[in-house]
């Protein structure tokens, strides 16, 4: 186990040292696989300070799981960001993001079971939740909305299409990361075709008359093309 020597904080560095006591949990985490290794005490002599020193910044273990989380997931944020930049089309918008997400949670999958492994109860959001809905959730909301827009999805069903969408990226990473030897394909081929599925059948669904249905046929056919 690495331990750090530190030196005495100056006055006034406590932002300072929560930032190396969240990196020292997370390193933890990731080397071990799970949170059984990360107690206090190892991420204490991680960072090389005593114990009581990261009561001061977090109150039990719990709490700075959830700050390790929480901080993954900003990093997802930019992740979805990048690749829905400089893309018009809200459709492609919709499965970039989604496959960022996807990309993500395999890349990170320690951090991603243990983000996602401890529930929360109602009313009482973690920083994981927090996190999310500021910006997954938000960046989802605003393409979904998109979609509308252009008259792929009914605009009073956009929050249902959202957690829909959002629960068909969190259920093929989770899979994914369950079960790799599945036939995925080349580049996540596979997960692409599933979001690219949910997002149009769901659209075929409308509950509008006639809703989404020229918008489906339209992309089925712009899909077509592509294929050939």
């Amino acid at each position: 186990m690495t331990t750090r020597r530190r030196a005495r904080s100056p006055r006034g560095s406590g932002e300072i040292l929560a930032e190396e006591i969240i990196e020292a949990a997370g390193e933890l985490l990731v080397e071990n696989g799970d949170d059984t290794a990360m107690s206090i005490r190892a991420v204490a002599n991680r960072v090389g300070v005593t114990p009581p020193s990261i009561y001061l910044h977090f109150a039990d273990k719990e709490a700075l799981l959830d700050a390790v989380c929480a901080r993954y997931f900003e990093r997802l944020d930019d992740e979805m960001a990048a690749a829905s930049a400089g893309v018009d089309d809200p459709f492609e918008q919709a499965l970039n993001q989604g496959m960022a997400y996807v990309r993500f949670a395999v890349a990170n999958p320690v951090l991603y079971r243990v983000a996602f492994g401890k529930p929360t109860s109602e009313g009482h959001p973690s920083k994981v939740d927090e996190v999310l809905a500021a910006s997954a959730y938000t960046r989802f909301v605003g393409t979904v909305t998109a979609l509308a827009d252009d008259g792929m999805f009914d605009r009073a069903e956009v929050a249902d299409i959202v957690l829909e969408f959002w629960a068909t990226a969190h259920g093929i990473a989770s899979l994914m990361l369950a079960k790799p030897g599945l036939p995925w394909g080349g580049d996540f081929a596979r997960a692409e075709s599933m979001l690219t599925a949910m997002c149009l059948g769901r659209a075929a669904l409308g509950t509008g008359e006639g809703v989404g249905r020229t918008a489906v046929g339209d992309r089925l056919r712009s899909l077509r093309e592509r294929a050939n």
